[in-house]
């Protein structure tokens, strides 16, 4: 009878070829065996063959490299390293993941490859000293979130700010806010909830990372028509998730920032030519002092043409800062 080392045979070929080879790092038949014998298998040639196969036709991409030493390595694999290095890119780079959990997401996308290739990864990761968020529950709050959603359920939360000494201050003198979620969206290297406030009949942006101890509520969430909803329509003219009064607004550009227009308001943006220098365009925006400010930084090439509420409000942000910074 077979020991139970020799039943799981199949299981530790597969784990080995998977961890140990690939197509710069092929196995040959003896080194596939001598891993075995670390498991205390002990196989044949032929036998491994079999094996080999069964695994072709379970669907792993067994190749054997035909040179001059016979190899044999893993082809095709759930992420091909191109994509593994993509993502792990993706969360070194994001500010919500803190660093203790970026560490260990790498390291599980890291497992998805053979060792040799997670070496490439790790190398990869030189980026260092990039902002990071705080707030270590914020990667659960979004499953938390996701879930309230798909119930169709209420969430609580409280929101805080931090202070100069980066200490937490919760809004509302700690009392937990209680909403019903729409969506969470990211926007400038953020996670925002989207909450729709059915005593307002509004929606309203909350930072995810300012969220904490979310939980669902046993409270069904306010109707709300999610089909006439777009999350991408919704972030358009917002500046910073910043809500507000939605203003139509006319805006003039140097003809050097069309790229910079479109970006932002997408490339359906009509866009109309004023004279050789400059061009309009009519965008929905949302009132806000992060709206200004990007106004501002173009200096004398953007200008607000209308409404007037906004030009006035642009007039205000200036002349504070010519009191700030006169001498």
């Amino acid at each position: 009878m077979p020991s139970s080392n020799q039943r799981t045979k199949l299981l530790y070929l597969m784990k080995i070829l998977l961890d140990k080879a690939d197509e710069q790092n092929p196995m040959t038949m003896k080194e596939i065996i001598t891993e075995l014998a670390v498991y205390d298998i002990h196989a044949e040639r032929k036998s491994i063959y079999n094996d080999l196969e069964i695994l072709r036709q379970y669907g792993l991409d067994v190749i054997i490299q035909k040179t001059k030493i016979r190899g044999y390595y893993i082809g095709h694999r759930q992420f091909e390293l191109p994509e593994l290095k993509l993502l792990v890119d993706a969360v070194q780079s994001s500010r919500f993941i803190t660093e203790k959990k970026s560490e260990e997401l790498i390291v599980k996308l890291s497992s998805l490859t053979s060792q040799a290739q997670a070496t490439d990864l790790k190398r990869q990761i030189f980026v260092t000293g990039r902002p990071k968020s705080f707030n270590e529950q914020a990667f659960y709050s979004v499953d938390a979130i996701h879930a309230a959603i798909n119930n169709e359920k209420k969430i609580t939360f409280k929101y805080f700010d931090y202070d100069v000494h980066k200490k937490r201050v919760f809004r509302k003198d700690g009392i937990a806010y209680e909403v019903s979620p729409v969506t969470l969206c990211w926007d400038s290297d953020k996670y925002y909830l989207v909450a729709y406030n059915a005593e307002h009949n509004e929606l309203r942006n909350y930072r995810v990372d300012r969220m904490d101890n979310v939980a669902v509520s046993d409270a069904k969430g306010d109707e709300f028509n999610k089909s006439k909803f777009n999350v991408a329509e919704h972030i358009k003219g917002m500046f910073g998730m910043f809500g507000g009064e939605v203003v139509r607004a006319t805006l003039a550009f140097d003809n050097s920032f069309v790229n910079v227009v479109l970006d932002y308001f997408g490339k359906d943006t009509r866009i109309t030519p004023k004279d050789d220098e400059q061009f309009e365009v009519t965008v929905d925006v949302t009132v806000s002092p992060v709206f200004l400010g990007w106004i501002f930084q173009f200096g004398g090439k953007a200008k607000i043409l209308s409404p007037c509420s906004l030009v006035d409000s642009m007039r205000e942000l200036i002349r504070a800062n010519k009191i700030l910074y006169e001498i």
